[in-house]
């Protein structure tokens, strides 16, 4: 059992194998990301630091995106789930942030806590069929499939760059701090 912070968030093990570790750090900054966006109402999850117009609810949506894209479409070869498969992206590549301001906070938090849940299913799936070493299903556009230790470490780059942008948000918000 991992040990939790104060804001509830597993920390990620000092000494473990390189699959406990990274999913430590993974599921770390998930639930940074769930810490930064709590207790918001909706003006809250549109608020942004300008010039930028990242919102903690388009980060929720977004990453519910990502999450979706990498473990269900690429890793594990699946269609992407909905809303994300009605979306056409050529025409509106940036529909996830921006959509996101017409989403109530419920309906934000609950994409993202299912498309982390099904993200967690897949990966015990794939890691009860192999190791870090196996390769995605689904090739990437330029035909190369990268491995899941790729994808587990590009998701914790993306939480964390996002994470980021989360802090100055929540903080412009109410004053909130924290790593």
């Amino acid at each position: 059992m991992p040990t939790v912070d104060e804001q509830s968030r597993p920390e990620p093990p000092l000494d473990g194998d390189e699959t406990t570790t990274l999913l430590g750090f993974l599921d770390f900054h998930r639930a940074t990301l769930a810490w930064k966006c709590a207790g918001l109402d909706a003006a809250g999850l549109r608020a942004t630091v300008p010039p930028s117009s990242l919102t903690l609810g388009g980060l929720l949506k977004h990453l519910a995106y990502v999450e979706d894209h990498w473990f269900s479409h690429v890793l594990s070869g699946h269609d992407r789930s909905a809303p994300f498969d009605a979306v056409d992206w050529t025409a509106t590549p940036d529909w996830d942030w921006e959509s996101a301001a017409d989403d109530p906070p419920e309906a934000l938090h609950e994409l993202w806590e299912e498309a982390v849940a099904r993200s967690r299913e897949l990966l015990e799936r794939a890691l009860a069929d192999g190791d870090l070493s196996q390769r995605a299903r689904r090739p990437r556009r330029d035909g190369s499939r990268p491995s899941l230790r790729w994808i587990l470490v590009h998701m914790v780059e993306e939480y964390s760059r996002h994470n980021g942008h989360a802090d100055l948000i929540r903080e412009s918000i109410d004053g909130s701090t924290g790593e």
